[in-house]
């Protein structure tokens, strides 16, 4: 049924009061609206309430009981600027409607609430009804809406434990669980909370931002399922209401209000490798910088694509005072030359070589660094103590950090940094039993200490390197996409953690969250062989490929799992880095729109329900559906398969879609789905990145009506493509009972792309009778002499069922090639 205004109504006044105890409402508006350009401001007998209309289609809506609004912080949100909006006005017996192009936003007088609806009349949230509104329960403050009866929710950062919390409690704050055994303590997936993001999308068409960066609860029709509330321990009610309707579209508004992810240099669209230097905690002596030198070596000899390295905790000597929980920024002993292991990683061609930190000072062996910088005032005191974190928060101590501690590192060959235990400040840490800093100024910056410690090395390597930032970070909060890249945490290598870091990853992109990784097989402990295999499938198809174990001797390293492990490691990493032009256009794209690299089925399909539940498939990107499998000794798995139709990748069967299906899934197969009309564009095999343009490239055609794709391409290194230096190849795809027509235009933009070759590879179930290029025909070849880099013509692969064609092209210029039954 659609729900108009008095349709609505009449269902409203006949709910029992809620349950939940309110200590204070709003109250009842007692004065005329006072507007000052965009921002309206209501008085009642209890409290201030604004209005402020930022777009058309978003409101940030702010409540104070002390009439006192605090100062915009810098954290969470970058915009607080925006330009003017016609809101029209209307008042009737001491309600009010305010209404944008796109929605009515009407405020009830007594008691005050808020409704909004859109341009059609539908509903979109209200608050009228009994104990309905804007609350505050001593320190807490919140709001109450009415639950409509076809509405989920989907966001809320890196939730291991559901995709849809309809019906659930929610509790965001920074963190992991603490109890002993780790099995029901650190590493529940109920209490992961790495990466909270107080915001959710709901399928009725609008997303809600909490801008509070103290703990929050959702309760989203748990304790009664015709309301959900949510409310944060203490600070200002203000929160951000976001219409759509689609998720798309709430996610592009959500991304300009709290910034859009930059993009990543394009290397690092390749393979990252952890290291533990060969000497993990209790084998600290075995680490080496020869054990790191001799592992890139090893990467490069098996023909295995890499780009990045880190080298994680042990290379670093543990402090006097923090133990491994805090960073001196001394080598280890046994890490000897350390300048020399990075001139030697270079020479091999990678790209970027990182250490891995901590966000506390400390004394080492021969230098005291923790007394220095308290002496200076450089950390963030606590109640007991003069304290030991950076203090991330006073740009004077970022320099003094990068000037004393981490251009120890930099100077020698470091280029990026893994700050791990963002959680440590104001909370018992990993490492430790310290709490850090308790205060109830601390408490509120708990959660927005892991955006200032990826903020400071992300920008000072960034002007340092003279190229992009990067920063490997495990903690974060609203706004953490602009510091990329974040990974899940340290979970162990067992079956019961595989699905669930699928849906944190699933549901970091639902929380505006794009650049995303993992420990490929797991972290702690030995992995099954198989377990390996198949994680290791999915992080090759995540938006970020990382592998990384501190299980000893063996390290995740690909070749420590016998030869069919090592030999899909291969596989998938080569055929990722063919992928590099897609995955970094899709990247191009999150910058541009906010949406992820790393999508869930209900992204684009929020009106199925069948997507809902969907928790452990994906797309990625635009075109691939990734179903990866996470039961031991499976054969099969059930995939669901959205509107459309929809081709599989390792098959060529077709199959139609809004249907399950059972799919055939041997061990060195992940289930991959390509949408029908994708264009894929791919690049030859290479071996790393080596930051020049690309050389061929393939268009993986899928024909099926018309569609298109925007290649992206640019110098991969520099921020110019922020001021338009970039080019865009459009490339279009229309087929009928006659053919297939494909467009490669020409080349727009400021970057120079250079002449190449373009190969179509287009899957078709019979030759055709003639292939033309323009007005010409194009001559037929063979397999053998398609592969020579100088000829050009077509052949047809009746095996596989797929046309190759070949031509040549100059930027400037435009191919268009005809294919004929």
């Amino acid at each position: 049924m659609k729900l108009n205004r008095f349709t609505f109504f009449l269902v409203l006044f006949a709910l029992p009061v809620l349950s939940q105890a309110q200590q204070s409402d709003v109250g009842k508006l007692n004065a005329k609206v006072k507007q000052q350009q965009n921002v309206f401001t209501f008085s009642t007998d209890k409290a201030e309430v604004q209005l402020e209309f930022c777009t058309p289609e978003m409101v940030r809506i702010r409540t104070s009981w002390d009439r006192q609004f605090e100062p915009n912080e810098k954290y969470m949100v970058v915009n607080y600027t925006w330009g003017p909006l016609k809101v029209d006005v209307k008042s009737k017996k001491g309600n009010y409607t305010l209404s944008t192009d796109r929605l009515d936003v009407r405020v009830n007088g007594s008691p005050f609430t808020i409704e909004i609806a859109n341009k059609e009349g539908d509903i979109l949230t209200t608050e009228s009804f009994a104990n309905g509104g804007a609350y505050k329960n001593g320190k807490a403050v919140g709001a109450r809406k009415q639950l409509m009866p076809d509405e989920h929710f989907f966001g809320f950062g890196e939730r291991m434990d559901f995709t849809d919390q309809l019906g659930k409690e929610v509790n965001l704050n920074v963190g992991r669980g603490k109890l002993k055994p780790h099995i029901i303590g650190a590493y529940n997936i109920m209490e992961a909370n790495y990466a909270p993001v107080p915001f959710f999308m709901s399928t009725r068409g609008y997303g809600i931002f909490l801008h509070n960066s103290y703990a929050t609860r959702w309760d989203l029709g748990n304790s009664d399922n015709r309301s959900y509330a949510f409310e944060a321990k203490d600070g200002e009610l203000d929160y951000y209401f976001i219409y759509g309707p689609d998720f798309s579209t709430i996610l592009g508004h959500y991304t300009s209000l709290t910034g859009k992810a930059p993009l990543l240099p394009r290397f690092a669209h390749g393979l990252h490798v952890g290291t533990y230097s060969g000497g993990t905690w209790g084998h600290t002596e075995n680490a080496s910088t020869e054990y790191v030198v001799e592992l890139a070596r090893k990467y490069k000899a098996m023909g295995i694509p890499i780009d990045i390295l880190h080298l994680d905790s042990t290379w670093r000597m543990f402090g006097k005072s923090g133990g491994n929980g805090a960073t001196s920024y001394e080598w280890r002993e046994n890490m000897k030359q350390p300048e020399r292991m990075f001139e030697q990683l270079y020479a091999m061609n990678l790209n970027m070589v990182g250490l891995h930190i901590r966000g506390r000072y400390d004394n080492g062996m021969q230098t005291d660094l923790l007394d220095q910088a308290r002496a200076k005032g450089m950390v963030y005191p606590e109640e007991t103590n003069p304290g030991e974190f950076v203090n991330f928060f006073d740009e004077k101590a970022v320099d003094w950090w990068w000037d004393n501690a981490v251009m120890k590192i930099a100077s020698i060959g470091a280029k990026f940094l893994k700050t791990d235990e963002g959680s440590a400040f104001g909370r018992e840490a990993n490492e430790s039993k310290k709490v850090g800093p308790t205060s109830p100024e601390a408490q509120k910056l708990h959660n927005i200490f892991p955006i200032a410690y990826a903020k400071a090395p992300y920008e000072k390597f960034s002007k340092y390197n003279n190229m992009r930032g990067m920063n490997h970070t495990r903690e974060g909060y609203a706004g953490i996409q602009r510091y990329p890249f974040i990974w899940a945490g340290d979970w162990p290598s067992e079956w019961q953690y595989f699905a669930p870091v699928i849906k944190a990853g699933i549901n970091m992109g639902l929380s505006g969250v794009s650049y995303w990784t993992h420990n490929m097989g797991g972290f702690e402990h030995k992995a099954d062989p198989e377990l390996y295999i198949r994680w290791v499938q999915f992080g090759m198809f995540s938006p970020v490929a990382h592998v990384f174990g501190m299980d000893h001797p063996g390290y995740k390293e690909p070749w420590n799992y016998g030869e069919e492990a090592l030999a899909n490691f291969r596989k998938y990493d080569l055929l990722r880095y063919r992928l590099i032009p897609y995955i970094y256009s899709s990247a191009f794209q999150t910058y541009k729109t906010g949406v992820p690299i790393m999508r869930a089925l209900v992204m684009e399909h929020q009106k199925d329900v069948n997507t809902y539940a969907v928790d452990d498939q994906y797309m990625f990107g635009d075109n691939i559906l990734v179903a990866p499998v996470t039961t031991k000794e499976a054969q099969t798995r059930v995939v669901y398969l959205p509107e459309g139709e929809w081709v599989e990748y390792w098959t060529g069967k077709t199959y139609q879609g809004k249907k399950h299906y059972n799919i055939v899934s041997p061990l060195d197969q992940l289930p991959i789905f390509v949408k029908a009309g994708a264009i894929i564009p791919m690049q030859e095999e290479v071996q790393y990145d080596n930051r020049k343009p690309y050389g061929d490239i393939t268009f993986d055609i899928y024909p099926s009506g018309t569609s298109f794709f925007d290649l992206f391409e640019d110098d991969g290194i520099s921020e110019k493509y922020k001021e338009g230096g970039y080019s865009i190849t459009a490339v279009a795809s229309t087929a009928s009972a006659q053919g297939t027509n494909v467009k490669i235009g020409a080349a727009k933009g400021n970057y120079q792309v250079p002449e190449r070759n373009y190969i179509l590879k287009v899957h078709q179930e019979k030759a055709p009778a003639s292939v033309q290029m323009g007005s010409s025909k194009v001559a037929t070849t063979t397999a053998a002499k398609f592969a020579d880099v100088s000829t050009t013509g077509w052949y047809y692969d009746q095996e596989a069922k797929v046309l190759w064609v070949k031509t040549r092209k100059a930027a400037n210029e435009e191919a268009n090639v005809s294919i004929m039954f």
